[in-house]
């Protein structure tokens, strides 16, 4: 009880919750009877029809399965508390919405299961996060059918093994005062756990509840001003999720969100999210992110329900006209019905921004040429720094997609346990850290500058100087300075799609007192059908699909070249089908330079237009 008051102490925004209004099971983010709602849409719409019929499809495949057994690999649990909320939030949503005892006896069975075990791996404490979230839907949402005996030890269980390790203070629960997703995720499946056993223990239950509110509006503050998330794609879609969660968790059992939802920027979010994948269906991979897209994210209906805004389903509503459900990784379908109440998939709409800029801890600018069609252009350029939660040395990076598919990617993430049991200390965010040897997140993979062969500057930040949205000429301007500091005297990088027709990427640069090596490269999926000193044609691997790489500004004595992505480690992953390509040029001190890079779909070069040329200054 003392770490408690000690938290409520420190943190600020203090709310006090109205135990009077809590509701009775269940009571976890679908009320009683609140599934004639859900079958109304069933009954009316194939799209709800689709998601909901591969939820029950993948059900009936986890009735033959094992239960989920305690396993922990390297010192994660997490894995296990994936799959086991996978596994119950399915079947409980299965059986509330069919009444099926297959279901019913399923759910009771992996929910006893992961009750027995000896605990849920507190010392990674988002394995516990996850496994509370889980066990608390689904003893909710089976509560009035439970025996007395399976209530007891399920609840005995959240008390013991989620709720419990959550009241010490030590190195466990640092993320009580985080500002990344541990400490929305933990929160979240923490408060879970409480307002699932409320009536159990309901002095203590409504201080772990009011400690999480509190708690959570430390990372809530990162999406400030613009709804921009550090941490990136995947991460947004994993922190963000669990936030809105806890969310509808206030709003359904005790009437309130208590000012969650009105955290600057919190609401603007999902206009980044959406604006994150581009035309190839992929999405703008920087940071810790995989390189596929997350398929249907349920988060995504509450805010578009929020918002009142069809058009944040742009995406969403291909992932569903085209199946990408991801039943088998994406354990929080479900909650997309729970959310989607209100949702109609026929009336979204194709949104009408088509530049998304957001500052923030990680500045980026994302371009659409239009929404219109798989073959637009599309630039995601990203700014800020390596120094925060999950980030690479990837300043200044940029993917591009054309014809429908990517072109400048990013290798994305590496997994974890890899590398640490190699010893490889990752989370140390210094510049001398083992976690810049690997090769997926050093400058050295990424579509950006290297000066000397030498690591950009970690403490370094990029922001973002200027930006239009104007359809002949959409860009963006970053300034690099800080993440060559030592290395130049000057840095700015811009970023255009011009006319709808072609990318451009301007470099101005200053060397300081001594001459440097400067090497401009881009990571591609593509090969190189040709190349000549200034010039090279990328085509994709199909062969039908070609982009000119033409460089204007090049000196005398540099040419185009190649560099392998062959992993220079043995910790290193493979990254098959990939290839840098680029030039290095060679300068004196005190000398500037500046140069374009033009990336022209077909192969021909489109005439360069002069407002291409003009310096930054004058974008």
């Amino acid at each position: 009880m003392l770490f408690i008051a000690m938290c409520c102490s420190i943190l600020a925004f203090s709310q006090t919750i109205d135990a009077s209004k809590i509701k009775e099971h269940p009571r976890l983010l679908l009320l009683q009877d609140e599934e004639k709602l859900i079958r109304n849409n069933i009954s009316k719409s194939p799209d709800w029809q689709k998601i909901h019929l591969a939820i029950i499809t993948e059900c009936n495949e986890i009735l033959a399965l094992p239960p989920v057994e305690r396993k922990v690999i390297g010192r994660r649990l997490l894995a296990k508390s994936r799959e086991s909320l996978r596994r119950i939030f399915f079947l409980s949503y299965a059986w509330r919405m069919t009444r099926e005892l297959k279901y019913f006896r399923k759910c009771e069975e992996e929910l006893l299961a992961v009750a027995s075990f000896s605990d849920w791996n507190p010392s990674h404490f988002l394995d516990v996060g996850e496994m509370s979230l889980a066990v608390a839907i689904g003893y909710d949402w089976l509560y009035n059918d439970l025996s007395e005996a399976s209530r007891k030890q399920i609840s005995d269980a959240l008390i013991s093994k989620g709720i419990g390790p959550s009241l010490t203070e030590n190195k466990d629960t640092w993320w009580l005062k985080g500002t990344n997703n541990w400490n929305q995720v933990c929160n979240t499946g923490v408060a879970f756990a409480a307002a699932a056993v409320y009536e159990l223990q309901p002095q203590r239950s409504k201080e772990i509840i009011e400690r999480s509110i509190k708690s959570i509006r430390l990372p809530m503050q990162v999406y400030s001003p613009d709804g921009n998330y550090p941490e990136g794609y995947s991460y947004w879609a994993y922190g963000t999720s669990y936030n809105v969660f806890m969310i509808s968790m206030l709003e359904t059992a005790f009437g309130s969100d208590y000012g969650l939802t009105g955290m600057p920027g919190f609401l603007k979010t999902p206009v980044y999210y959406e604006h994150m994948v581009g035309p190839s269906g992929k999405p703008f991979n920087y940071s810790d992110c995989g390189t596929g897209a997350d398929g249907l994210q349920p988060a995504m209906l509450w805010f578009a329900d929020k918002n009142n805004d069809p058009s944040l389903l742009w995406i969403e509503k291909q992932n569903v006209s085209k199946d990408r459900f991801l039943v088998k990784s994406n354990r929080l379908l479900p909650a997309a019905m729970v959310w989607g109440k209100n949702i109609d998939f026929e009336k979204v709409t194709r949104p009408t921004q088509r530049t998304w800029v957001g500052d923030g801890e990680n500045p980026v600018a994302l371009m659409h040429a239009s929404w219109q069609s798989t073959w637009d252009l599309y630039v995601g350029f990203k700014g800020g720094t390596a120094g925060t939660s999950h980030a690479h040395m990837d300043i200044g990076s940029f993917v591009m997609d054309a014809l429908g598919v990517r072109w400048s990617a990013d290798l994305g993430m590496q997994g974890y346990e890899a590398m640490e049991s190699k010893g490889l200390k990752i989370w140390d965010m210094v510049q001398n850290s083992d976690r810049w040897k690997v090769f997926r997140y050093n400058n050295f993979s990424h579509s950006t500058l290297t000066v000397n062969n030498a690591l950009q500057h970690m403490k370094g930040r990029a922001t973002i100087m200027k930006h239009s949205n104007d359809t002949t000429f959409m860009h963006a301007v970053m300034n690099l300075d800080e993440i060559y500091t030592g290395q130049l005297a000057s840095a700015r990088r811009g970023i255009a799609i011009v006319n709808k027709q072609y990318v451009t990427i301007r470099d101005e640069i200053e060397t300081g007192d001594s001459a440097c090596t400067i090497r401009w490269a881009m990571l591609t999926p593509a090969s190189v059908a040709d190349i000549t000193k200034n010039q090279m044609l990328l085509q994709q691997q199909d062969g039908n699909k070609k982009l000119t790489f033409y460089v204007n500004g090049l000196p005398g004595d540099a040419v185009l070249k190649t560099w392998p992505t062959t992993p220079p480690n043995n910790y290193d992953e493979e990254n098959p089908g990939t290839i840098l390509v680029g030039f290095e040029i060679t300068l004196p001190a005190h000398t500037k330079k500046e140069f374009n890079v033009f990336l022209m779909p077909g192969t021909k070069p489109i005439a360069v237009k002069k407002s291409s040329l003009k310096p930054l200054n004058e974008w």
